[in-house]
């Protein structure tokens, strides 16, 4: 334990948020996004109070691009798709009453999956849990910015 503390490592600890963030309204680009949804579930476990409307609320977190898709890596020799990337971005940015609490910040993960025309189903749900993987990744680095301010 000792050589632990020694060398600076400590756990990191529950997601802490700004004093301006106790009433927030999430401003998004598509209400039924993944990547929305999860940030909405993950702000309210951590206790702030979400509201409906920009009139009540002491921060807007805007969500002004939220964009997946997925995009063909490498081809067979007879031009047949046998790698894909699948991406999430999202354009964000944090106001509170004072001002900006985070400028707009543009995130992309992507996550790489190899393809078998003889395993339809089976790479479909590997995609789809490859975006929920990145949806997750994105709203823990989000929660972290957030958590620094």
């Amino acid at each position: 334990m000792l050589l632990l503390g020694g060398c600076g490592f400590h756990l990191q600890g529950a997601f802490t948020t700004p004093a301006a963030m106790a009433r927030t309204y999430i401003a998004p680009s598509d209400p039924h996004s993944l990547f929305y949804r999860e940030l909405r579930a993950a702000l309210q476990s951590s206790g702030v109070d979400l509201v409906d409307n920009a009139a009540g609320a002491t921060a807007t977190f805007t969500i002004s691009f939220d964009e997946t898709d997925q995009r063909v890596l490498s081809v067979s020799a007879r031009n047949v798709p046998t790698e894909y990337e699948v991406y999430y971005t999202v354009r964000y940015a944090l106001e509170g009453g004072s001002g900006p609490l985070l400028d707009y910040q543009t995130l992309t993960l992507t996550r790489n999956y190899t393809y078998n025309p003889t395993l339809v189903l089976g790479k479909a749900r590997e995609e789809a849990l490859l975006r929920e993987a990145i949806v997750d990744d994105l709203v823990r680095i989000v929660l972290k910015q957030i958590s620094t301010l």
